[in-house]
């Protein structure tokens, strides 16, 4: 069962997917059910991987079977798991269902294809997080590029076909430069010794500085865009704004983590020396993310925007944290990964109630929805105090260990100007929150809103939970974690110092000014 139970929980959802062919079009509800059964059931069987999930650095769960040969190019199906892509799987497993749920009412036309391609993007993902061959963490990159387009190409607002096309084109343009990146890489291992594309082989390969430098630059560049990083960020805003409430909430919670993760488990252990060269370029890049994305949130009129731009800022921190290459910030970025799936999720949900039942996203729109809607109102409340990181929450946790991890780095004053970020996150929220829940309820269309219901309030508990649980007892998942990250830390660090300095010239020695004859009173004291 260890041996397959990654394949198991990765293509459940492809046969799922195959089996909503046999199911009418017309019979939505069957469609959103069995859809539903399919993502509950992969939750369930990825259970065991926290369960049977050993502390420890080493990748576990393995599968390893060769797949392709085509000259010299030889491909494995190898997957497998450690501290780091644990719990990414996990929040992608559990993201799933509440996501399909958001769909009960949400989505009335071409349901077939829609749930098709929600069960089509968990495989994408899911595999992607758990590949161990270059190649193979490369066809899953681009599976999920396809049905996320299509989400929100054909089921988004008004805008969609603009918000799909800008997403696709960023996307592949970085996908297209890593490939490449791949392929140069996998030549440079043949040279070694190397006979497949499994990332262990491309570990300890002795690559000059120049070679380092521009590999790293190519992968870099796609997981910057998928962050997505200032100033590749522009892509994120529309398609939050114009994709359906599931594809908002996959694209928040899973999606974007990818390039998060992209830089720990690849561009980071591979290219230790261009991580050094660039890591003051990118903290100043995420620097400028998270206090430019925190202004800009500001000032939008539209709820689902302004969780979009937020979604941004809180993404710098985490890559604020990644490149203090220690152990705190490292679990203070990973954390946070895992808490923006949480809290950001639990926020695009909650925009897609209240547009719902007004079909409106502007603020000025609402006012006093409190009284109307205390349920809603209670939960709100608490998922905005997680996302600008209120302590007793999990986004205080992970800040509080990104900055401090930071600080203590060669980082220190990009974290001095982040923790800024902190301060305008609660300014943009709390305004926000006011402006939506508080005031006067005197519009009447307002004055008629249902407060949330049976299903909603399913949907939104299990966040709830979370978000208190991870803001207290963080535990379980920084200890899981930390021996991957020290494994990660200690090959970034060790390569670095492996890698030949130039030779210096001895200084020349003084010559004597005669020679010393033997017997001489010197040469005896000698």
């Amino acid at each position: 069962m260890n041996e397959v139970i990654l394949s198991l929980i990765t293509f459940l959802p492809l046969l799922g997917a195959f089996l909503l062919l046999f199911i009418p079009k017309d019979n939505h509800g069957l469609l959103r059910g069995f859809t539903l059964a399919v993502t509950v059931v992969t939750f369930l069987v990825s259970l065991p991987l926290v369960t049977g999930f050993v502390t420890n650095a080493d990748y576990q769960f393995v599968q390893n079977i060769p797949w392709i040969q085509a000259g010299p190019f030889k491909m494995n199906y190898h997957v497998g798991i450690d501290g780091i892509s644990l719990w990414l799987v996990m929040l992608t497993t559990f993201i799933m269902p509440i996501a399909v749920l958001s769909t009960w009412t949400a989505v009335e036309e071409k349901v077939k294809g829609y749930m098709a391609c929600l069960l089509l993007l968990q495989v994408g993902m899911i595999g992607a997080f758990i590949s161990l061959d270059l190649f193979l963490f490369y066809i899953f990159w681009e599976v999920m590029l396809i049905p996320m387009y299509f989400i929100i190409g054909i089921w988004g607002g008004k805008n969609r076909v603009y918000a799909a096309v800008k997403f696709f084109i960023y996307t592949m343009v970085g996908s297209l430069l890593m490939l490449v990146a791949i392929i140069a890489l996998y030549f440079k291992g043949m040279a070694s010794g190397a006979t497949d594309f499994s990332l262990v082989n491309f570990f300890n390969l002795n690559l000059d500085p120049a070679t380092q430098t521009w590999m790293f630059l190519a992968f870099a560049l796609a997981f910057a865009i998928k962050v997505p990083m200032f100033p590749l960020h522009t892509w994120l805003p529309d398609a939050h704004t114009e994709a359906p409430t599931a594809g908002s909430v996959i694209l928040a919670a899973v999606l974007l983590k990818m390039g998060t993760y992209g830089y720990v488990r690849f561009a980071m252990p591979l290219f230790p020396n261009a991580v050094q060269q660039f890591t003051p370029l990118i903290a100043t890049l995420s620097v400028i993310g998270v206090v430019y994305a925190s202004l800009v949130a500001m000032v939008q009129e539209d709820v689902k925007k302004l969780v979009a731009y937020s979604s941004v800022a809180h993404l710098g921190f985490v890559m604020l944290g990644v490149f203090a290459l220690n152990q705190m910030g490292l679990q203070g970025g990973m954390l946070q990964m895992l808490n923006h799936g949480i809290s950001t999720g639990a926020l695009f949900l909650i925009v897609g109630f209240i547009y719902e039942r007004r079909h409106t996203r502007m603020i000025a729109d609402f006012g006093g929805l409190a009284k109307q809607m205390p349920i809603f109102a209670t939960i709100f409340l608490i998922v905005t105090f997680s996302s600008i990181g209120l302590p007793g929450t999990n986004g205080f946790v992970g800040e509080f260990l990104v900055l401090i991890g930071a600080f203590e780095s060669s980082i220190r004053w990009w974290a001095v100007i982040a923790s800024s970020g902190v301060i305008l996150s609660a300014v943009y929220m709390l305004w926000m929150f006011q402006r939506v829940m508080f005031g006067k309820l005197d519009n009447p269309k307002n004055q008629k809103l249902q407060d949330l219901n049976g299903r909603e309030i399913a949907i939104m508990l299990p966040l709830v939970f979370l978000i208190f649980y991870m803001g207290f007892y963080p535990t379980p998942f920084t200890s899981t974690m930390a021996p991957a990250l020290d494994k990660v830390i200690k090959q970034t660090r060790l390569q670095t110092a492996a890698v030949p300095e130039q030779p210096v010239a001895a200084p020349a020695m003084p010559a004597m000014p005669h020679a010393v004859p033997a017997g001489h009173p010197a040469v005896e004291a000698k």
